[in-house]
């Protein structure tokens, strides 16, 4: 049978989504013919989009890199148009969709301008669809959602669908039947140690190429575990873990270092990647053991330059000796907030703004290039509080620093919070992070958000007796547009040099 596969993807957004290869490759095992229809290739018409990487580079959040060898195309054809050519001509049997909340909206205007899909199924899965299910169904051109992971479901849908059989009784599937939504619990759960290879031929030959510290790599991502241990409020891989527990299924998972092994022999061989990026919430949630394993393989046969993340409590001394033995190229540190006691009361995190500096101090002594992320427009924050992330950022000596607004994905407690302090309408979909806050705070607006988010780089750069400069450079307006304008240009000239040569 055929099978389009379906990747809702902003512009500027192009780390290649793994999910996608997975199932692209279990699909092709059994012998189905799959396509890939990704719309990272376009600028949606609709006003108000941010491409991520415009947005990073224009706030200075980014260091200036080399362009791409080979530069994702984009193309200026109508991506509405373009998606029904695409489905007229291959005349799918199903179209699988994969979607966060924030790119939900998307995906459901590129079916609703579907002219026709044929005999097409279309099914819903990801984050949104798990977390969201009533929502994620309701749609009209929606028959199919996917609850949880969605390798198994999948794979066992196109087998039924492709004999003609019944697929209603499918685990982890809800399905519009007669009008009536049959829902099968959760209970599919994916062994990674013997998932096959990712399905590098889907992607166009510029998906793999991503910066890294001012430098352009051909980039593949690498999968050693999924959950994560940690309860952050803003996260909803503590909600999977609660998901898979009523059935008694552990959802956190370890991939052995055989499998991990021949993962990345094939990426480097076949895949000839340049650079490695372990895609893990928190990649250092691994015991002392596993961690040096993996270090051994790794130094003696792989030696590839990689990325990970990670948590500042999570380097001590000894795992920070290892990563640079490994060849750590860069990392992200998720601090997310410079208040301890704000940090702990509403993200969860319990964590000193000292151990904080000691691991960051401890990555610059060992000359391990780092990034940090902060949040901003958290519920019940103030713009003095927001300061206080400001004033810790500027005292880490860091290469490029993010500050994402705050979105109240489903499943996360801080959806809870924001709904029940009247934030937020019960029925939004939460928007990008790299978007306009949607709540509504009276102590602290969607429009005080944003001016404090755009001149968070500024804020670290220039000295301290110029901030009252910079606050009128938080207004939206013509007035503090111009401001902000002219202090990024001077920013951009005193510490970013060589982006102004290269304009």
């Amino acid at each position: 049978m055929k099978v389009l596969l379906l990747y809702p993807n902003l512009r500027g957004m192009y780390v290649m989504p793994t999910a996608v290869a997975i199932f692209s490759a279990l699909l092709k095992q059994d012998n189905h013919e799959v396509r890939l229809f990704d719309t990272t290739y376009w600028e949606f018409p609709e006003d108000g989009i941010v491409n991520h990487d415009k947005y990073k580079a224009a706030t200075l959040q980014v260091q200036p890199y080399q362009k791409a060898k080979k530069q994702v195309p984009l193309y200026t054809t109508n991506v509405y148009e373009e998606f029904n050519k695409e489905v007229a001509a291959y005349e799918p049997d199903l179209i699988a969709c994969s979607a966060t909340e924030d790119l939900f909206p998307y995906a459901m205007k590129l079916l609703r301008n579907l002219r026709t899909k044929g005999k097409a199924k279309t099914i819903l899965g990801g984050l949104f669809a798990t977390f969201a299910p009533n929502k994620a169904i309701q749609p009209p051109e929606i028959d199919i959602i996917c609850l949880g992971e969605g390798e198994y479901p999948l794979q066992e849908l196109c087998k039924r669908i492709d004999k003609g059989q019944s697929y209603t009784d499918i685990p982890n599937l809800w399905v519009k039947q007669d009008g009536v939504v049959i829902k099968n619990k959760m209970t599919s759960l994916t062994d990674i140690d013997h998932l096959p290879l990712l399905d590098l031929e889907i992607f166009d030959e510029s998906r793999y190429y991503r910066p890294f510290a001012g430098k352009i790599y051909r980039t593949i991502p690498v999968e050693t575990h999924r959950g994560c241990p940690y309860k952050c409020t803003y996260c909803n891989s503590p909600a999977q873990e609660r998901l898979y527990k009523k059935e008694n299924l552990q959802f956190s998972r370890l991939k052995s270092i055989e499998s991990l092994r021949r993962d990345l022999l094939f990426y480097k061989n076949e895949g000839q990647a340049e650079y490695l990026f372990f895609w893990a919430n928190t990649f250092l949630a691994l015991s002392n053991q596993y961690l040096e394993e993996l270090a051994e393989m790794y130094i003696s046969e792989i030696g590839l330059p990689f990325w990970c993340q990670t948590r500042p409590e999570t380097l001590s001394e000894k795992r920070v000796q290892i990563l640079k033995k490994m060849g750590l190229n860069s990392i992200t540190l998720g601090i997310e907030h410079g208040n301890p006691q704000f940090r702990e009361k509403i993200l969860g995190r319990k964590i000193s703004n000292k151990v904080i500096m000691d691991s960051v101090h401890r990555l610059a002594d060992y000359d391990i290039k780092f990034y940090v992320d902060n949040i901003i427009g958290l519920p019940t924050e103030t713009r003095e509080l927001a300061f206080d992330t400001i004033r810790l950022s500027k005292q880490i000596p860091t290469m490029d620093r993010n500050m994402f607004t705050f979105s109240p994905f489903h499943g996360t407690p801080l959806r809870d919070l924001a709904e029940n302090m009247g934030y937020i309408d019960s029925n939004l979909i939460a928007s990008s992070i790299i978007g306009m806050s949607v709540l509504n705070m009276p102590q602290f607006s969607k429009e005080a958000i944003e001016g404090v988010r755009r001149c968070f780089v500024p804020y670290l750069l220039l000295e301290e007796k110029r901030w009252p400069e910079i606050e009128l450079a938080e207004q939206l307006t013509p007035k503090g547009d111009k401001i902000w304008e002219k202090i990024i240009a001077e920013c951009r000239e005193r510490f970013f040099p060589s982006s102004t040569k290269n304009d």
